[in-house]
């Protein structure tokens, strides 16, 4: 489990200055991804809100789900709900850590059935 509420940055980074994000091509082609917390519970205790933008079109999901909920269930949902209809994005933006973001990778490669292989460099 991946703890939401904690992954968040808090504070801005000072060490790289902010660059304009090029505009997509084409429809879901680019996206940009974010969690909402600290919700009020539903009945089937969903707390939180997983949002995706298309960043052409401005269209956006917001499917429920709970604080808790694993990156796993994460990017099962990503790819039942949004890859199924859209294909994959040659780009995506979170609004999250890069702990989280490498988490979400990792389950999202096993959602698929893809195996990631490290190579290293060779040094006589």
């Amino acid at each position: 489990m991946f703890n939401l509420s904690a992954s968040k940055s808090r504070t801005p980074s000072t060490t790289n200055k902010p660059h304009p994000l090029s505009i997509p091509g084409w429809k879901w082609e680019k996206i940009t991804m974010d969690v909402v917390i600290g919700l009020q519970g539903t009945f089937i205790k969903h707390d939180a809100i997983l949002v995706i933008v298309d960043r052409l079109t401005k269209s956006a999901y917001f499917l429920p789900i709970r604080q808790n909920d694993s990156l796993n269930k994460l990017a099962e949902l990503y790819v039942s709900e949004i890859m199924r209809l859209h294909g994959i994005p040659t780009s995506i933006v979170f609004y999250r850590d890069p702990q989280f973001t490498s988490h979400f990778w990792e389950s999202l490669q096993m959602a698929l059935g893809m195996k990631l292989h490290f190579s290293t460099a060779f040094h006589p």
